[in-house]
């Protein structure tokens, strides 16, 4: 492998620096014309994709304490876009899950994000755009070899809930850390009446 020079190194830590701070700021204007908060977003979207789930298997796939998801939780209840359900394994505690008005929110929100990564895409060249979309993959695929050499399992727990960011470099297979592969599945339970 050959070494990658100073300059190089600095011109990708600017430019990942100015994309995360682009689409930070891109989702958070986007979010708000959706009336919910990044983090309410991820919410919404975990429990699209996972169905109602317990609040410790939420807060571990989106990576977030238990405290910032009770309030994100509270104020998603009163705006009456989640709702707690009995837990059908255990009658002490309580699943989230998205009501209909839940569900057209976190519908909106994907096609807020999607709308405008195309917009993205429509200004790269049309025969650049795959190539700019693999080497993108490429750049992740890389990073989480360099993450692993230095901090093994530390790449895995900050992409949990992170979509497309456990992909399996070897087969291309997502796993967002969510479902089956280990996130939002059953787990321990969480007491029954408040957000916890």
């Amino acid at each position: 492998m050959k070494e990658a020079s100073t300059s190089e190194a600095a011109r990708l830590r600017a430019a990942i620096r100015a994309l995360v701070r682009r689409f930070a700021v891109s989702e958070r204007a986007d979010l708000a014309c959706c009336g919910v908060t990044v983090a309410q977003a991820a919410a919404l979207e975990a429990l699209g994709a996972e169905g109602p789930t317990r609040l410790r298997d939420l807060g571990r796939c989106l990576g977030i304490a238990p405290s910032t998801l009770t309030r994100n939780l509270a104020r998603l209840e009163a705006s009456r876009l989640v709702e707690r359900e009995a837990d059908p394994e255990d009658a002490r505690s309580f699943r989230v899950g998205l009501t209909a008005q839940g569900r057209r929110a976190a519908r909106a929100v994907a096609a807020q994000e999607e709308a405008f990564a195309r917009q993205v895409l429509a200004r790269i060249p049309a025969a650049r755009r795959a190539i700019v979309v693999e080497s993108l993959g490429d750049l992740l695929g890389a990073v989480r070899a360099a993450t692993e050499e230095c901090c093994p399992g530390a790449f895995d727990h900050l992409m949990t809930g992170v979509e497309g960011g456990g992909a399996d470099q070897s087969t291309g297979a997502q796993d967002d850390g969510c479902g089956a592969a280990g996130g939002c599945g059953p787990g321990p339970a969480a007491r029954k009446g408040a957000w916890r």
